[in-house]
């Protein structure tokens, strides 16, 4: 008969329940919010993701890793997100691009990875239940103190009340110049900026970036906690609010008062994405609610509901903005057609608007691009 292999990876939920499954990448143990993830595509972007800190990620496409990683890939210069949960142990990678197998560099940073996993259950579970505290084990001896693993996963504080974005954001500002990859060069870089615009980090994307120079900015980077003084001292044509992790009210604490200063003090073309659409909601005086277990895919449908088109969108969030709480002047733009949630609101009289969703991730894959050429549009029509 046989032998059977010791699993050498768990998961254990706040529950007690407990998934058994083969590790890679580094040993050790982390705690998290547990998400799920159904895109086809992107896994490393996924993992590189500033969103996704705290979290971790189940990724429903059973093939994850067949095309390896590279350096071109990264939405920030290491993986955020806690760790990975996939059905199928990651193969060699098989694609022209790839730099290293994906277990190789999850272990090189830090990061666990289990597969063998029953994903179609865990999501089940996860749908069900709302997004679960967890801790990841990896032992290449499979010792497992499941006692001690479900306390840990109990005792993991969620992320309601968490202000992550001061982990992910920048150190100090600096200057963005990187445009969008184009065949066969790779990422140009803008040689005539029509504008100049201040970006908050709150957990920024690379290509968000890429998309803002690719659109004619020449883009510098603040940190999350950046005030409005600090905005202003580079005397900006349009100020970029940036995708991020964690609960927008812990983060609204210092961001809301900056974002309010700018709008009363200027006229400047405002937009958000993801967290920065949230704090741009919150500074307008809207309210954000946590989700039962968030939107985190690229497939998402979104009407815009001024013009009636479809978007095919990615999406990343586990809070969501309440579009009963809305106050007068600033209309939503955009709803899920999964849900009805919020995906987009708007001034009425200004060129000050934000989305829910990833344009630059393009799912679509252009159907959104159209959201940087609205705000370079807007700071044009003020110069």
């Amino acid at each position: 008969m046989p032998t059977k292999t010791k699993p050498t990876a768990c998961l254990a939920l706040a529950d007690g329940t407990v998934f058994y499954g083969k590790g890679f990448g580094a040993t050790g143990v982390t705690t998290a919010e547990l998400c799920f993830n159904t895109a086809m595509t992107g896994y490393q972007e996924i993992m590189t993701d500033p969103s996704y800190a705290g979290q971790v990620v189940t990724f429903t496409f059973p093939h994850i890793g067949n095309v390896g990683v590279n350096p071109e890939d990264d939405e920030t210069q290491d993986p955020v997100a806690e760790g990975m949960v996939v059905k199928w142990d990651p193969t060699e990678p098989s694609n022209w691009r790839a730099a290293e197998p994906l277990w190789n560099w999850l272990e090189k940073r830090g990061r666990i990875g289990i597969g063998g996993i029953d994903t179609r259950r865990l999501t089940r579970a996860i749908r069900q239940q709302g997004a679960p505290h967890v801790a990841l084990a990896h032992d290449p001896d499979g010792d497992f103190d499941l006692e001690a693993l479900v306390a840990k996963a109990r005792a993991f504080p969620g992320l309601v009340g968490l202000d992550l974005a001061k982990n992910v954001t920048c150190a100090q500002s600096y200057r963005w110049d990187e445009m969008r990859w184009a065949w066969p060069d790779g990422y140009p870089r803008l040689e005539q900026p029509k504008y100049k615009v201040v970006a908050i980090d709150y957990g920024a994307k690379r290509n968000i970036l890429r998309c803002l120079a690719s659109a004619g900015c020449d883009v510098t980077v603040l940190p999350a906690t950046a005030t409005a003084d600090e905005v202003m001292a580079h005397k900006p044509d349009g100020l970029f609010l940036s995708n991020g992790p964690g609960d927008p009210a812990a983060t609204g604490e210092y961001a809301v008062p900056m974002i309010q200063k700018v709008l009363n003090d200027t006229d400047m073309p405002v937009f958000g994405i993801c967290l920065g659409h949230q704090m741009l909601a919150l500074a307008l005086g809207a309210k954000t609610i946590k989700m039962n277990h968030g939107h985190h895919g690229a497939n998402h449908p979104v009407k815009d509901l001024t013009t009636g088109k479809v978007e095919i969108t990615s999406m990343n969030h586990g809070f969501t903005v309440d579009s009963q709480s809305l106050p007068a002047g600033v209309k939503e733009t955009h709803v899920s057609l999964f849900d009805g949630s919020n995906c987009g609101i708007a001034m009425d009289d200004r060129p000050v608007y934000s989305v829910q969703y990833h344009p630059e991730a393009s799912p679509g894959p252009m159907d959104s691009y159209y959201l940087f050429e609205r705000f370079a549009a807007a700071m044009q029509a003020r110069a």
